[in-house]
């Protein structure tokens, strides 16, 4: 059956959408093993910070930069291994300075360069510094394809910045481009710009001088672990306003950069909204993972996107996505999509990374259902179940969630409602909030600043749940039917089991309605049955059932 999708839900996959085309078979060669397996050139070596500066030229489309990349020694090293650095053409390395005293010798298979490295004793802590420059890769439709990103604001005048989740931060500068492995210790992005801008980075400004040469240098700072793709450069006619935020872990500083065009209505428009979204998420998923760099929205060309401690927005200061209800309800109308849902990956995404791309249903399922958790929080759980049950309508079923490993692979699209459903089916057969609560407060704090797979997420969700939902992770992420819930009624019973599932697919469910006792039932692929008490009989109902849980429900007989 070919399901016809309405325009607005596609919207939630147009702006969102690192996977929006349908999922047709893929072959995966040479390239996407480099690019997403964890090569003997990858695996010897940790990334403890990166010190990357740039100096991007508007008229010319061009960077030249360099990286000094400080790594830890973790595995063998006995002369003979190499360094892989990724760095995607048309970007060219220059040179290559180990620990600032001489040359390596290097060589590059398309966008894998290799380093010729000495022998290293283990645990040691040394650091290649990368000299590169070239033509740099432009975003088409940022930040769907990604690239740098050469624009002009509405007033003609340059604007400059980079989306790169997917692609790679290897588009723009080099690194290990692997989401496994983040600057343990932080990074620091210098920026030298014509002095008629401004330039604004991750974390904190270290500090601003002028090279009286008609440019200026800006140098940024973040003192957490920070995935590659988070690394932004910022660069226009920026101005700024802040303030001081009580939040869980104290005072979080505020930083908004927008241009100047945009400042009155900002100063008005984003604190709000920012401020309820740290009071939500602040409620259901712990303290703001990044108080020591600050908490920055930024204005930007596109849509926007979540780097960390630097949000990008693009969301023309409306409420929706750009004035659009993505749930089809009226509840994703009244507050700013942007803000709320690139914000959320702070949590889940920037403070919780996936090892590799495969499961980026982590950061894009979760931080899909921050959207619901957001608006429970202010606006109702009613208002909770009807926005998550609206966006229902964006599932696709077209390839499952995850994709293969260690090629740099990403699932389909559902990994942004589906998953979302999935957690809202969860969080109603669990019928506990509070333990649902502790569960999302528990994951940011036992893989705090961590990168995980899926499997130790899904694990931890089965532990402090009481609960095996290794089944119920198999079915929504890894195929594609949807599960059918049968059931019947007959002689004061209900008879109930689950078809066109996995294997022991067992989502449990609390019926509820108003003035009849709840009924929580836990169905398998056998006929079960249950008797009813006064009024339960009509807890069975197709409306009711599909509301609250992703099913196809039929009345069998």
């Amino acid at each position: 059956m070919k399901i016809l999708i309405p325009a607005s839900a596609l919207l939630l996959f147009v702006f969102l959408g690192n996977s929006v085309s349908a999922q047709t078979a893929k072959t995966y060669g040479l390239a996407d093993t480099l690019r997403g397996t964890l090569t003997p050139e990858r695996t010897w070596w940790d990334v403890q910070r990166y010190e990357l500066s740039v100096k991007p030229d508007y008229n010319d489309k061009s960077i030249t930069g360099s990286n000094q990349i400080v790594y830890k020694v973790v595995g063998a090293n006995n002369g003979k291994t190499r360094m892989q650095i990724d760095l995607q053409e048309p970007l060219i390395i220059d040179s290559i300075l180990y620990n600032g005293k001489y040359k390596l010798k290097f060589e590059h298979v398309g966008s894998v360069w290799y380093a010729h490295v000495p022998a290293q004793r283990l645990s040691a802590t040394n650091n290649a510094t990368i000299f590169y420059h070239g033509k740099v890769h432009q975003a088409k439709r940022a930040p769907w394809d990604g690239g740098f990103i050469f624009t002009a604001d509405s007033l003609g005048r340059p604007w400059m910045t980079v989306a790169c989740q997917g692609l790679g931060a290897s588009i723009w500068y080099p690194n290990k481009d692997h989401q496994s492995d983040e600057p343990d210790l932080g990074a620091s992005l210098t920026m030298t710009v014509p002095d008629t801008l401004i330039a604004v980075g991750n974390g904190r400004l270290v500090f601003k001088k002028q090279n009286n040469d008609g440019t200026s240098t800006y140098k940024y700072n973040v003192v957490n672990p920070i995935s590659n793709y988070c690394i932004i450069p910022y660069i226009g006619k920026y101005v700024n306003f802040k303030e001081k935020y009580a939040g869980e872990k104290g005072q979080l500083d505020l930083n908004y950069w927008v241009l100047d065009y945009n400042y009155s209505k900002a100063k008005t428009y984003m604190p709000d909204q920012v401020h309820k979204m740290l009071k939500s998420f602040e409620y259901w998923f712990g303290a703001y993972p990044f108080y020591e760099d600050g908490y920055q929205l930024i204005d930007a060309s596109h849509t926007g996107m979540e780097h960390q401690s630097a949000v990008s927005y693009g969301n023309w200061y409306k409420f929706g996505y750009r004035g659009r209800d993505m749930s089809g309800d009226g509840w994703g109308l009244k507050w700013d999509f942007i803000i709320i849902h690139e914000s959320g990956h702070e949590w889940f995404g920037n403070n919780i990374t996936s090892k590799d791309l495969a499961d980026m249903w982590v950061h894009e399922g979760f931080t899909n259902y921050s959207e619901t958790l957001f608006v429970d929080y202010i606006f109702g759980n009613k208002a909770a179940d009807e926005y998550n049950f609206g966006i229902r309508k964006a599932i696709r079923n077209d390839g499952p969630i995850i994709p293969p490993y260690g090629v740099n692979a990403q699932g389909s699209g559902d990994m942004y409602p589906k998953a979302g459903n999935m957690l809202h089916a969860i969080r109603h057969g669990l019928n506990n909030d509070a333990l649902f609560r502790s569960i999302l407060r528990g994951l940011n704090k036992t893989f705090y600043h961590q990168t995980v797979t899926t499997k130790q997420v899904e694990d931890f969700v089965s532990k402090k749940a009481g609960f095996n939902y290794s089944k119920v992770f198999d079915q929504y992420l890894r195929v594609v039917q949807i599960p059918s819930f049968e059931y019947y009624l007959k002689d004061g019973k209900a008879f109930y089991r689950y078809a066109n599932c996995v294997n022991g697919f067992n989502l449990p469910l609390t019926l509820k309605k108003n003035g009849v006792k709840t009924l929580k039932i836990i169905p398998s692929e056998n006929w079960k049955e249950v008797s009813l008490l006064a009024g339960q009989a009509s807890l069975f109902t197709k409306q009711n059932i599909e509301f609250m849980y992703y099913l196809q429900v039929e009345n069998v007989k």
